[in-house]
């Protein structure tokens, strides 16, 4: 790996992965968003997150990882099927939520903090399964390789708020609140990553995401889909009723029929607005290509000063799930 293939200078890099192993946060690119990234194995740096954020310690954060021998480290089981999954989508967006290794019992606290065997409880919001990805970015891998120890990392943002897929969008949400920000420039998938329980008799969809889950099925057979939000520790991050919401109000409608008053910005997929007046943005065609740039057409529309943002509702089909995931969780009052 190349300096050019960073994008970033290493000596940020080595910076960064100073501060995580000091217990700092670092937000830093991935190509689904951009994570605010704590040492996994520190439960008072995680414990950082959730304060930045505002997080409730119901949703639990998906640790990053830089190979599969780490991933498996921190596990008690690694079945076949999650091999499977990993040598054909890691690194990509594909998180597996597999039981956690935790401590023996006996183990001092201050053994536990740093154990590179065991997760937190409060990295897993005191579940006993952990959710584990290998990040498709060069920045994030080296980071994750230089620090030494696996990141737990959610979005880089407030809580329910749109996520960043730009270091500026990291800036505008969270201030200083981040002590170092790693600029790798925009993400490329855009929204988050799939994630797929492997702790149950049968693989569970938890949350639609970077993967389809047709090509999950192409791998592992039939995928159960999760329905409705559960009660206490939700089994994935992104469960939670609203979610990736802008400020301004945001509409999900048909036939583009947008509100009769007020000024608003119209995201049109299929169907042209009906009224004339509206600022409109033309949306890809396709599901890969519209969720590539969803949030970052959502931040510059919550910008804007517009009374509402309207949606033009994709079709409901299996390939546009997580944008549908997305859209229906931003526009949840």
């Amino acid at each position: 790996m190349t300096q050019s293939d960073l994008a970033v200078d290493p000596a940020e890099i080595a910076l960064a992965a100073r501060l995580l192993r000091e217990g700092r946060l670092v937000a830093f690119p991935t190509e689904t968003v951009y994570g605010l990234g704590a040492n996994a194995l520190d439960p008072e740096a995680v414990a950082r997150i959730y304060a930045v954020k505002g997080r409730p310690h119901t949703s639990p954060i998906i640790v990053h990882v830089d190979s599969i021998d780490m991933a498996k480290s921190l596990v008690a089981e690694w079945p076949e099927t999650a091999g499977k999954l990993a040598c054909r989508f890691w690194p990509g967006p594909l998180t597996l939520v597999l039981p956690a290794r935790r401590p023996e019992p006996g183990v001092p606290p201050s053994r536990v903090a740093h154990d590179s065997s065991s997760i937190p409880l409060i990295v897993t919001a005191g579940l006993p399964s952990v959710g584990l990805r290998m990040p498709a970015h060069p920045v994030a891998l080296a980071l994750i390789r230089a620090a030494g120890v696996p990141l737990a990392a959610p979005s880089a943002n407030r809580f329910t708020q749109l996520s960043p897929t730009t270091a500026q969008h990291v800036r505008n949400g969270l201030g200083s609140d981040a002590d170092h920000i790693l600029d790798g420039g925009p993400c490329q998938v855009g929204i988050e990553s799939t994630v797929l329980s492997l702790t149950g008799p049968r693989p569970v969809l938890l949350r639609p995401g970077g993967i389809a889950r047709a090509e999950l099925e192409t791998v592992i057979g039939q995928v159960s889909m999760e329905t409705g939000t559960p009660g206490g520790a939700h089994p994935s991050p992104g469960m939670h009723p609203r979610h990736y919401s802008p400020r301004t109000r945001l509409l999900l409608i048909e036939e583009g029929k947008v509100p009769t008053e007020g000024k608003g910005i119209f995201l049109q997929h299929r169907h042209p607005p009906t009224r004339k007046d509206v600022d409109t943005v033309q949306m890809p065609d396709t599901a890969i290509a519209y969720a590539a740039v969803l949030y970052e057409t959502l931040h510059v529309a919550d910008d804007s000063g517009s009374d509402w943002i309207a949606a033009d509702l994709p079709p409901d089909t299996p390939e546009w799930e997580a944008v549908l995931d997305r859209l229906r969780r931003a526009a949840a009052e």
